[in-house]
């Protein structure tokens, strides 16, 4: 540790390196990852934005763009930078 309690990440690596699965769909990932931090199902997470439930599901699993304006929906709801699902 560090002086100011901030921990050693020399050893570190990028996420995208060990989570290569989500490379190909790393905003669909990223989707999942906030909703579940916020404990809401797909269900929910479409009545808090007005998206459809089926749309969410294809975000998520990168058979659907997320675009600008579900992005911005989305990262309010969920608390994250929306750029986060560009």
């Amino acid at each position: 540790m560090c002086s100011l309690g901030f921990k050693n990440t020399t050893e570190s690596i990028p996420w995208r390196e060990a989570f290569v699965e989500f490379e190909d769909n790393a905003q669909g990932a990223a989707l999942a990852g906030a909703r579940h931090k916020e404990v809401l199902t797909q269900r929910k997470l479409a009545e808090l934005t007005g998206i459809p439930q089926r749309h969410i599901s294809k975000m998520e699993n990168g058979k659907r763009p997320i675009g600008k304006k579900n992005a911005k929906a989305l990262s309010k709801v969920l608390d994250i930078d929306y750029r986060l699902l560009m």
